[in-house]
């Protein structure tokens, strides 16, 4: 493949991702928003723990998201030290998306329910390029090229391919035969 073939890929590959985590991110969005304006309407709790409460609530809703959809082909194996950078990462989005509602409200006294749900959007736009980020590269890590297509094709194959498969590997030393033998 040209250069230029190759770059063409990677940016189809980014575009996709960019795409889905978007999709996730908008219901999320809407989750957010949902669960921050219910709170506020409902409760007499100020509006950067309304906000905080809503935020959670999304960062679960996006989690699975995240993992069932968007990176649903990345690395699966370490799921529990996964699921703590996720929290990690989304804690400080979680502090960034609040930091700025907090500065808004507390800082220059813009605390209207329309200035309180501006700043809370300018605040996630903020968060959500920072958790954008940290995902990709910490958190729903890719798998090396190898597995990927050993993965795939395993996945094509179905019981009898990974059999055959098995047996081709002994055969040229690389499988777990091999191993055990010497």
């Amino acid at each position: 493949m040209t250069e230029r073939g190759a770059l063409r890929v990677r940016f189809d590959q980014l575009a996709r991702e960019v795409a889905k985590f978007g999709a996730v991110g908008a219901v999320g969005t809407l989750v957010n928003f949902a669960v921050f304006n219910l709170v506020r309407h409902l409760t007499d709790l100020q509006v950067v723990r309304a906000s905080v409460i809503a935020t959670v609530v999304a960062i679960a809703f996006n989690y699975v998201g995240f993992r069932y959809f968007t990176y649903r082909d990345r690395d699966k194996s370490g799921r529990t030290k996964e699921l703590t950078l996720f929290l990690l990462f989304s804690a400080v989005g979680l502090v960034i998306e609040n930091g700025v509602l907090y500065v808004a409200t507390y800082g220059f006294d813009w605390d209207s329910r329309l200035q309180s749900n501006v700043f809370k959007f300018v605040g996630m736009g903020i968060a959500t390029l920072f958790r954008f980020w940290s995902y990709r590269t910490w958190v729903f890590r890719t798998l090396p090229a190898r597995e990927a297509v050993a993965h795939a094709e395993s996945f094509l194959e179905g019981p009898e391919g990974e059999r055959e498969r098995g047996r081709d590997e002994e055969r040229s030393g690389s499988g777990s035969g091999a191993r055990r033998a010497g």
